[in-house]
């Protein structure tokens, strides 16, 4: 799959995209808005607003950390193996030590990536501290015709480029939950 990004300032227009979108065979966990006023996006029924915490590099963070963290712990270890203390002693305060380290350090990458906006979304922080709203479309080769009928359509919609997308089995997994959610609890 492939992402398409573009900027708009009317999320009335945005909504209209995406029905015609949503018409024309594009699924609605393939469109996405990412927009600092998610109180405006949440206004219009048909806008599919980017969750508040997938607009950070938490996951990203976190996985840093953890890897980091794992690597101070084994450092611990490594030292009090190396340090022959562990046989004077005992090992508990190396344990402890290379659990409080990973902990710390995991927790340092999440908090860290909570304050970093996603490594994808940076590069439209001037737009979006504009007031302007980036419109994200996920399609498959078999799409890309609609996408461009749609660039035809509406001049006024700025192409910002693309970018690698969700993986297609995340997404499918979306509409197959939607479809059997909605049919099996009306």
């Amino acid at each position: 799959m492939k992402r398409h990004y573009f900027i708009s300032d009317d999320l009335d227009d945005l909504e209209r995209i995406e029905e015609e979108l949503e018409q024309r065979g594009i699924n609605k966990p393939q469109i996405h808005v990412l927009s600092n006023d998610d109180a405006a996006v949440d206004k219009h029924a048909h806008l599919h607003n980017i969750e508040s915490v997938l607009k950070k590099d938490v996951v990203r963070g976190t996985i840093l950390g953890l890897l980091f963290g794992t690597a101070a712990a084994a450092l611990v270890l490594i030292i009090g193996y190396l340090s022959k203390l562990p046989e004077t002693y005992t090992w508990i305060p190396f344990y402890f030590l290379a659990i409080v380290m990973f902990g710390f350090i995991t927790w340092s990458g999440g908090f860290y990536g909570i304050q970093t906006p996603h490594k994808d979304f940076r590069r439209f922080q001037k737009d979006l501290d504009e007031g302007k709203h980036i419109f994200i479309v996920d399609v498959e080769p078999s799409q890309e015709d609609i996408i461009n009928q749609v660039k035809y359509e509406h001049p006024h919609l700025s192409d910002a480029g693309t970018g690698s997308a969700t993986p297609r089995w995340v997404v499918m997994g979306q509409q197959n939950f939607k479809d059997i959610t909605t049919s099996t609890f009306p």
